[in-house]
């Protein structure tokens, strides 16, 4: 196993299944990635799927039914053991083909979607788990890199035009239109691309975290390319 310089030690990379989900966070460590050199064309998978949408769940039966090249039947092998790896531990993982998420366009100077940089939060202990097999990755952001949105006060003043409660309950409107979630790359900040066939484990908001949450986004997609992601 060894640790990421460049996120100041927050990675840790590890070569095997069983250290990626055995692995726990622990002091700055807040993301493990299994490096993978993944075999097969995974882009004639998603050039097979019937696409129904903007994202579009493949199911496996679906994957087994396609009609594939041998290079395609490396790239299927491959995610239906990795459905069945994550399942066994007790994830729920979701093979989607996207063409784009929805955008938020609610508040034009605070979007919350998942192209912003966000944490993931819940109210039992859980990980994000995600895996790019063909298209753009999601990246990254180190914490110390990142400046949580709500605090920086021009973003806040604009935030409390919004808001015409008491002013006790100003944090729990954050709260609960997820403003809190969303970070700001300060200058200079490195994001890190998660690139392709790596499986990622990234620690997420919950009561019983002992370490900060790992920042993220979804890349913008390329005109025309569609993504193929794993993700629970």
């Amino acid at each position: 196993m060894t640790y990421s310089s460049h996120a100041g030690e927050q990675v840790l990379y590890v070569s095997n299944f069983q250290d990626f989900v055995a692995t726990p966070f622990n002091k700055s460590v807040n993301a493990i990635c299994w490096t993978r050199q993944l075999m097969g064309d995974f882009s004639e998978i998603v050039g097979k799927v019937a696409l129904s949408g903007n994202i579009t769940e493949i199911e496996p039966e679906e994957l087994l039914e396609l009609q594939l090249s041998q290079q395609g039947q490396l790239a299927r092998e491959i995610l239906l053991n990795d459905l069945k790896l994550l399942k066994a531990r007790g994830a729920s993982p979701v093979l989607n083909v996207i063409k784009h998420y929805d955008r938020d366009d609610s508040y034009p100077f605070f979007p919350t979607d998942v192209y912003s940089f966000h944490v993931d939060r819940s109210p039992i202990p859980t990980d994000t788990i995600l895996c790019t097999y063909y298209g753009s990755s999601s990246e990254i952001l180190p914490n110390a890199q990142a400046q949580q949105k709500v605090l920086i006060p021009e973003i806040r003043e604009e935030l409390k035009k919004l808001y015409h409660g008491a002013e006790e309950d100003f944090e729990l409107f954050l709260s609960d239109h997820f403003f809190d979630l969303h970070y700001q790359a300060k200058p200079g900040a490195r994001p890190i691309i998660l690139g392709l066939g790596n499986l990622w484990r990234l620690a997420v908001d919950h009561p019983e975290s002992q370490v900060l949450p790992c920042v993220h986004r979804a890349p913008k997609e390329i005109a025309g390319q569609h993504r193929l992601l794993l993700i629970c």
